[in-house]
Parts: C-alpha cells; sequence; structure tokens
C-alpha cells in the first residue's frame, strides 16, 4: 500500500484476469454479492445505474448476521472497461449527502479504479481511494484497508477464473 497524497490509500497490484473480466466483477450486482468484501462479511444487497451521476448502492452484512449502514453513493465517471470513480459524498444525480454522524459509520471518499491491460489478458489494477482529511483515511486504515482490499481482489480473481 502506498499513498500519493496525505489522505490517499492505494492498492495496485497486476491480476490474472482481463480488464473485462475486472470491469464485469465491478459493474454487475450478482457478481458484487459474490466477491466485493472479505469473507465470511457479504454483501446481502446492491444496486448499480452504470453513468456518470448514477446509484452505486450495497449493504453488507457482518459473520454474525449485523447488517451495515446502507453504502449509498454516485459514480463520477464511467470509462468501459478502462476506469470507475464514485464517491459516498454525493447521491445519484450528484445530489450531495450528508456527512456521516460518525467516523465509525463512515468517511467521506473517492475510489479511483483503473484498469489497465496487460499481456496475456491480465490487468493492472489500481485502486485509489481519496480521503477528505486525516481523520478519514486513518479509519480507513485502521479498518485494514490495505488486506481487505486485497482479500476482496483476490475473491475477484478466483470469482471470475470460476466463470472461465
Amino acid at each position: 500500500m502506498h499513498t500519493s497524497s496525505q489522505f490517499d490509500l492505494q492498492l495496485q497490484r497486476d491480476v490474472d484476469v482481463s480488464p473485462s473480466d475486472v470491469w464485469r466483477a465491478w459493474t454487475t450486482p450478482e457478481l458484487i454479492y459474490q466477491w466485493f468484501c472479505p469473507r465470511p462479511w457479504k454483501v446481502v444487497d446492491c444496486e448499480i445505474d452504470l453513468r456518470a451521476g448514477g446509484l452505486f448502492r450495497n449493504v453488507m452484512q457482518s459473520p454474525e448476521g449485523q447488517h451495515m449502514p446502507e453504502n449509498v453513493g454516485c459514480f463520477l465517471l464511467v470509462e468501459p472497461l478502462k476506469r470507475l470513480v464514485w464517491t459516498n459524498m454525493m447521491g445519484p444525480g450528484f445530489q450531495p449527502q450528508p456527512a456521516p454522524a460518525s467516523i465509525q459509520l463512515g468517511f467521506p471518499f473517492v475510489v479511483d479504479l483503473v484498469f489497465e491491460p496487460l499481456p496475456q489478458e491480465r490487468t493492472r489494477y489500481k485502486a485509489k481511494v481519496m480521503h477528505a482529511d486525516a481523520a478519514g483515511r486513518d479509519a480507513h486504515a485502521a479498518m485494514g484497508f490495505g488486506q481487505g482490499w486485497g482479500i476482496a481482489l483476490d475473491q475477484l480473481v478466483e470469482l471470475m477464473k470460476a466463470q472461465g
């Protein structure tokens, strides 16, 4: 994990699936359910309106069955097969959302995902999460950003390889 600005967290890895497979995994709700958060956590609800200003929403569930607060965001940029940018600071239609009541319930961020094609149907996967402040960055890091996003990426690759 590297930081490019004082409030960014990043994950970059070369993976053994194509950019189109990574894209499908990120943009298909039925696939999001299967990989998006580290097991035994799981996604129990997901909705995607894949366009700038469109909805990206999911609900995660703990291993004990507790539903986390709904994660509602807005796509800022959609470049098919190449790049997705979304934020939890806005809802559908670029409507601003109130800041979370506490850092434990969430923090403002923007996710910038880049899927670069590599030889032999591989992908250079770049995930950068930009936070509004040090508290948000530190809370996300303490939640296990590096490990959690890495495990989720492993699950994405495993799923897409299984789909052949």
